[in-house]
């Protein structure tokens, strides 16, 4: 059985593969829309919503991506398999980059393509995905809890069921 850094070291390496994917697609969405040739009007004046909507398309891919492959032998236990804590942490994560951006934007005045990616696709970005990863481990994809009943040093059975705890004490009364 692997150690619980190396399990550890794996998912990361999983979920980096899956993020690194979702992002590459949100990173040629947002630029072709920010910056694109015949990138439309209203978009070219608001990279916020550009950035919004190409993470959106990347949430989907990394949502699909973290269930079925990064966190795999991590059940969820919210009855619609963890979608809606998936979107609000990817929503809330959003706000690192999205506030890198405006920073950039707003703040120092830069609006060229290099600073447009740097502030939200490196530096936002670097700071979602490190927030994410332990959201997602901790909340959306957890391992399950196992059970360890205890046996008794002499053999003889305990009498313990994980289906019936009152088995001991039924079986105690009958005795008595």
């Amino acid at each position: 059985m692997p150690s619980p850094w190396r399990r550890r070291l794996a998912e990361a390496g999983r979920f980096l593969a899956v993020g690194g994917l979702a992002t590459a697609v949100a990173f040629v969405l947002f630029n072709l829309m920010l910056h694109g040739p015949g990138a439309p009007a209203g978009l070219a004046a608001s990279p916020v919503l550009a950035y919004v909507l190409a993470n959106t398309v990347g949430m989907a891919i990394s949502f699909h991506g973290s269930r079925h492959w990064a966190f795999r032998d991590r059940p969820t236990r919210h009855a619609d398999g963890g979608v809606t804590a998936f979107v609000l942490i990817n929503l809330l994560t959003m706000l690192l980059p999205i506030g890198c951006l405006s920073v950039s934007r707003d703040l120092l005045g830069l609006d060229d393509p290099v600073s447009d990616n740097l502030a939200a696709n490196v530096i936002g970005l670097a700071l979602a995905m490190t927030a994410r990863f332990w959201l997602f481990r901790t909340l959306v994809f957890r391992r399950p809890v196992v059970e360890v009943v205890p046996a008794r040093l002499s053999g003889e059975p305990t009498g313990r069921s994980t289906s019936d705890p009152a088995a001991p004490a039924a079986r105690g009364a009958a005795a008595g």
